[in-house]
């Protein structure tokens, strides 16, 4: 069978590799350097478990720019392009997935597409009626990013929505849930069939879930650190209650990333006319939290304050809408001069803050170091290290 994948970040190289190992895969993507670094069997982006199956797996994965080469005869076409967020129109950008689209109809028009990029719920079948297209089905991801490919590997559920009336697409949803259980070593992987829009919904309803959790135990860090307390006893007594577990339960300077920020919002946009509390308390929570970061921060009246990485979780490549940044423009309009290290950055500024990746000479200079999360490499700095990481704190 040949699948071809269009987007080569998180999601669809995972699932470019994961579906390679028992199919001809191609990757389409626009950038020559990426193409370049899979056919070299190198990664772009930071996964261990997507360096090691490229560097020692025999996949029969072809990555190329040519849509003409990527598309043509293929028997499935992944779409897993990004979606930025419009705050201006309230919704994701979803202008790379039509792209991909009317390739598909130029070269492939006999393939299924699957998209698995985020969009808006009811934005699949929208999208069917609107080019008259009966080829179309939605399957979310759900992966951590670093951690894509094990995530593709060890999956907590696979999802798939189709018109329920097609029985041409309901076949196809079938046969590409087993392509992703035929890729994985999980052997009992739950799988749901539903329509695509139910399916949509579990993607942004499952990673609001998410960004509440992170609020939910940010704000009790707030609350313990306004008030003196040990912010890590409170919270290991609370997920000492299996009811509430130990997930997504470590303080931080906000969530951030490639999907809670703009799948919360897409989310509430999706509410509009629809009376809610909690979807807006989700998102106003975030921008709270970090102001709140931000005031911890000024009370010290450092002059110089330095950021270590912009990354948002330790081995992590990936610093887009991290939630430092913003915490960052905070200080700087109070008068704070701001300076970063971040290896990942190889130019001299960055979002006009000076970048010093010199790490000895950047700790000297600043008064106050911030940090989402901790590294050795400031065990020599503590007393300069301003962090909510309670779990290497300590």
């Amino acid at each position: 069978m040949k699948i071809t994948v269009a987007g080569t970040g998180y999601v669809g190289l995972s699932m470019a590799v994961l579906l390679s190992q028992h199919n001809e895969v191609y990757a389409m993507d626009v950038l020559q350097e990426k193409i370049d670094l899979i056919n070299s069997r190198k990664s772009p982006i930071k996964d261990a478990e997507i360096e090691a199956y490229l560097a020692t797996k025999n996949l029969n994965l072809k990555a190329t720019t040519s849509a003409e080469a990527a598309y043509t005869a293929a028997d499935f076409v992944i779409i897993s392009t990004p979606t930025n967020y419009d705050p201006q129109k309230n919704y994701f950008d979803t202008s790379s997935v039509e792209a991909v689209i009317g390739m598909v109809r130029r070269y492939a028009p006999g393939a299924v597409i699957v998209i698995k990029s985020t969009v808006p719920v009811g934005y699949t079948e929208q999208i069917s009626k609107k080019l008259d297209a009966h080829n179309i089905i939605f399957a979310p991801e759900f992966l951590r990013e670093g951690h894509a490919l094990y995530d593709n590997l060890y999956p907590s559920r696979i999802v798939v929505g189709f018109p329920q009336e097609d029985k041409r697409l309901g076949e196809a949803a079938h046969t590409f849930a087993g392509l992703l259980q035929q890729g994985a070593l999980r052997q009992d992987v739950p799988v749901l069939f539903t329509h695509c829009t139910e399916a949509e919904a579990i993607k942004l309803f499952s990673n609001t879930y998410l960004a509440l959790r992170v609020s939910y135990f940010n704000e009790l860090d707030t609350y313990a650190e306004s008030r003196g307390l040990s912010t890590k006893d409170i919270i290991q007594g609370v997920c000492a209650d299996t009811r509430i577990g130990g997930g997504y339960n470590n303080p931080s300077f906000g969530y951030g990333g490639y999907c809670l920020p703009k799948d919360t919002r897409q989310l509430l946009a999706n509410y509009a006319n629809i009376p809610q509390n909690l979807m807006s308390a989700i998102v106003e929570s975030n921008r709270t939290r970090k102001e709140f970061i931000a005031h911890q921060v000024l009370a010290r009246n450092p002059q110089t304050v330095g950021v270590f990485r912009l990354t948002m979780k330790a081995n992590s490549d990936n610093f887009r809408q991290s939630s430092i940044q913003d915490v960052m423009k905070l200080l700087r309009g109070e008068g704070v001069q701001v300076v970063i290290y971040e290896p990942g950055i190889s130019s001299a500024e960055f979002e006009k803050f000076r970048v010093n990746n010199d790490l000895a000479s950047f700790k000297a200079e600043c008064d106050i170091i911030i940090a989402n999360r901790i590294s050795a490499e400031l065990s020599d700095v503590q007393s300069k290290v301003y962090s909510r990481d309670i779990y290497a704190r300590d």
